[in-house]
């Protein structure tokens, strides 16, 4: 991945390029926090923002890349985002930074509110809490799938295995990872041979 390069954004302006200095550990903690404590309903509509459009410290291009890697391997996409880019910018002890600053306030969270809602999880008012929390998380998703396809819009190839994608799992409701298995590799190759 190459930090600096520029990219358009979306909205059709020049997007911002990546900040000329690295975070360091502690910006990486900081940020990660700040991330895993604002990110209710879905920390990944509010990383793009933080890391892309705020800190700077990836362009869409780079972010969008970095994300399908991540959304390959097992375990949680925010997860192995966080360390990804702890490990990019700071090897192992920004990985650690990153992680534990996403996870820290977060999890003293839930494991509060697991206990209330143990305890309230048939009252009326909890139970629509939930469902309009379901939707407003929908929509970030939504909203964040959007931002992550722009930067591809010029690249047909990644237009097309995208498609693909969507239609085998969602429509056709074929299992993920063997799908994963067979369209990223034929996604690596044709990108190599033919070209973004």
């Amino acid at each position: 991945m190459a930090l600096g390069d520029s990219e358009h954004a979306g909205t059709g302006t020049a997007e911002l390029p990546p900040t000329t200095s690295a975070p360091t550990v502690g910006d990486l903690f900081r940020g990660f926090l700040l991330l895993g404590l604002t990110g209710f309903g879905g920390v990944l509509p509010l990383a793009h923002h933080m890391i892309v459009e705020r800190r700077r410290w990836l362009s869409g291009q780079e972010f969008t890349e970095l994300l399908g890697l991540c959304q390959f391997l097992p375990g949680g996409n925010i997860i192995n985002l966080a360390v990804a880019i702890g490990m990019n910018f700071r090897g192992i002890a920004g990985a650690l930074a990153a992680l534990i600053g996403l996870i820290a306030a977060p999890t003293a969270i839930v494991i509060t509110f697991g206990v209330i809602y143990a305890r309230f999880q048939s009252d009326p008012h909890v139970v629509h809490m939930f469902a309009g929390l379901a939707a407003a998380a929908a929509g970030l998703l939504v909203s964040v799938a959007i931002k992550i396809a722009l930067p591809l819009r010029r690249r047909p190839i990644a237009i097309g295995i995208a498609v693909i994608c969507l239609a085998a799992i969602a429509v056709l409701q074929w299992p993920l990872v063997p799908t994963m298995l067979v369209l990223a590799p034929v996604s690596i190759v044709l990108t190599r041979r033919i070209g973004a």
